[in-house]
């Protein structure tokens, strides 16, 4: 599934991926870039497709005494979606989840507004969410955006990246379909994959997003 390629940077691999998205090019997608590696990555296609572009900002729900275990997520307009049955077997109770949920929906808040500049959340409803990020890992984030897209009310979730482990599309069962350039068999890290992995600024996130059409 995949032969080894590195990408010059996300630009690169933005045009890449694009080019296995022809599908959705008459379905009218809404391009959705996750802050903050993402959107480059994302902008490419959107450009490729003609489709407008936005960024879906996602926090995961730690569990408080393991925050990198993701007992849920939490995006913008409320959206929310919780595994109950990891939190009844951590032990989380509603008081705990409350102060999470409030120290992460601020996050959220205040990103979105920063990164959008003013800018209006599109609207999801009853569209094609195609979530773009610059590769996959261990998936959490993956799908919690997905989740986050349905449950603002897309109707079918795409998710498309550059990299991601073979196989990996079988624990992402939020998204109706996956799409990927590369699939390693082994791969330790997504910066890897990039000759150019520098971080994005938020910066760069604006003006991607101020200079395509949303």
């Amino acid at each position: 599934m995949g032969d080894g390629r590195v990408f010059a940077d996300r630009r690169e691999a933005g045009r890449l991926l694009a080019a296995r998205l022809g599908h959705l090019r008459g379905r009218d997608p809404v391009v959705l870039g996750l802050p903050r590696g993402g959107v480059p990555v994302a902008a490419e296609v959107a450009r490729v497709l003609g489709a407008p572009l936005d960024v879906l900002v996602v926090r995961k729900l730690g569990v408080p005494t393991q925050p990198e275990l993701a007992m849920g997520a939490v995006g913008e307009d409320g959206t929310e979606v919780l595994d109950r049955m990891l939190m009844t077997r951590a032990g989380v109770d509603e008081a705990q989840l409350a102060a999470v949920e409030r120290r992460e929906r601020a996050v959220v808040r205040e990103r979105a507004e920063r990164l959008r500049r003013g800018r209006p959340a599109m609207d999801l409803t009853d569209r094609l969410a195609l979530v773009v990020d610059d590769g996959v890992a261990t998936g959490a984030t993956a799908r919690a955006a997905c989740q986050v897209a349905r449950h603002r009310g897309a109707a079918e979730v795409v998710l498309a990246v550059p990299v991601m482990p073979a196989g990996a599309e079988d624990g992402l069962p939020e998204a109706d379909q996956v799409v990927c350039v590369e699939a390693p068999r082994s791969m330790r890290a997504v910066g890897a994959f990039y000759r150019d992995f520098t971080p994005t600024t938020d910066e760069e996130v604006t003006a991607l997003l101020a200079g395509h059409p949303g």
